[in-house]
């Protein structure tokens, strides 16, 4: 199998600690690291020790004129898109690290530059292909837990940031940062229905040092589907999961590795007819309408992340879609869309920027 010429842009944690690992590791049977760009001089000296015969380049520019299949863009939030332009229309194909763009304009506009190029055009939104969201979507489709009424996502922690990524100037903020992968699996679980929308959202600021938000609540649903709740939080001390599916049948509740479900089979409840008048237990006295029900539980680890099983089903769907114009598991479409609900929650809901 003839592994493709890849160039990487820039060597940040996304670009290093991410894309990096799958490079090195022993799943990686498709891509060779051919060019590292990255304007810091440290980052590049790191990168010839991590990838063995790479060349460095200090301008991302200079990939114009290189011999590469792949460029994946893992600069700097706001970059995302004049560097992908710019790479698409020399002929390029590019996979772009998350966000996608700004707004809906901007992933419109790559889009089309990536047709009218004759090139490929990828995102980099691999929480779709995590073990978690995967079984996650299985089990709605399955029936076990009935009609899906309510799906809520949370990606919670109890801390602060300081860093570029506190910064509006910077694209960053929870949204627009982790938001990509709560929000695409939103719209995932509404089977990216043209008409999803968002009914509610709010941003606020928290712990952060910089002028972007730290906590979000985006409430998303569409005709005769779940209504969806995100929570993007930095003051969360106490959040015991990341996603919770509760259905007419029965619950399920998971972290990114670990699973639990509980639920009732139909059948082994009889219905009970309703009781107009008010309940008295045997010795007559006023009781709490109540019962034990057969319920079933299950239990589990989910095999893999995504920062690694997810990332490596990316990788090895992304080199079928170059060598053999496999189509690509998640289209840049599919990440617009996810792109177009961020739009709309910051256009709700402006913070003041500051810096």
């Amino acid at each position: 199998m003839k592994k493709l010429r890849l160039a990487i842009i820039g060597q940040g944690r996304s670009g290093m600690l991410i894309h990096g690992k799958y490079y090195t590791s022993e799943a990686n049977k498709y891509y060779d690291v051919c060019y590292v760009a990255d304007f810091d001089e440290n980052m590049r000296e790191k990168a010839k020790k991590l990838y063995p015969g790479c060349e460095t380049l200090a301008d991302w520019r200079e990939i114009f004129d290189k011999d590469v299949d792949i460029v994946v863009n893992a600069s700097y939030s706001e970059m995302h898109f004049p560097i992908t332009k710019e790479l698409l229309e020399h002929g390029k194909n590019v996979l772009v690290e998350k966000p996608f763009g700004r707004n809906l304009y901007e992933c419109d506009t790559l889009i089309k530059t990536a047709k009218d190029n004759g090139v490929l055009l990828a995102v980099f939104q691999q929480t779709f292909l995590a073990p978690f969201f995967v079984e996650a979507k299985k089990l709605c489709e399955s029936g076990k837990l009935g009609k899906i009424m309510t799906v809520n996502i949370k990606y919670n922690g109890f801390s602060r940031r300081w860093d570029w990524q506190t910064l509006q100037k910077k694209l960053g903020g929870s949204v627009y940062n982790t938001g990509p992968h709560p929000i695409g699996m939103a719209l995932g679980f509404l089977d990216f229905d043209p008409n999803a929308e968002v009914v509610f959202s709010r941003l606020g600021m928290a712990l952060t040092s910089g002028d972007a938000e730290d906590y979000a609540k985006i409430l998303i649903t569409a005709p005769q589907k779940p209504l969806i709740d995100v929570e993007i939080s930095a003051i969360d001390a106490f959040s015991d999961y990341n996603l919770k599916i509760q259905g007419t049948l029965g619950t399920f509740k998971c972290t990114t590795t670990k699973y639990t479900c509980k639920y009732i089979t139909p059948g082994e409840n009889p219905e009970r007819p309703y009781i107009e008048e008010s309940l008295h237990d045997a010795n007559g006295d006023p009781a709490y309408c109540g019962e034990n029900l057969i319920t079933h539980e299950e239990s589990g680890d989910f095999c893999g992340t995504a920062f690694d099983t997810a990332t490596e089903r990316f990788y090895e769907n992304l080199y079928f879609a170059i060598t053999e114009k496999a189509p690509l598991a998640i289209s840049p479409e599919v990440a617009a869309s996810v792109i177009g609900v961020i739009e709309k929650v910051h256009a709700e809901t402006p913070l003041k920027r500051i810096y």
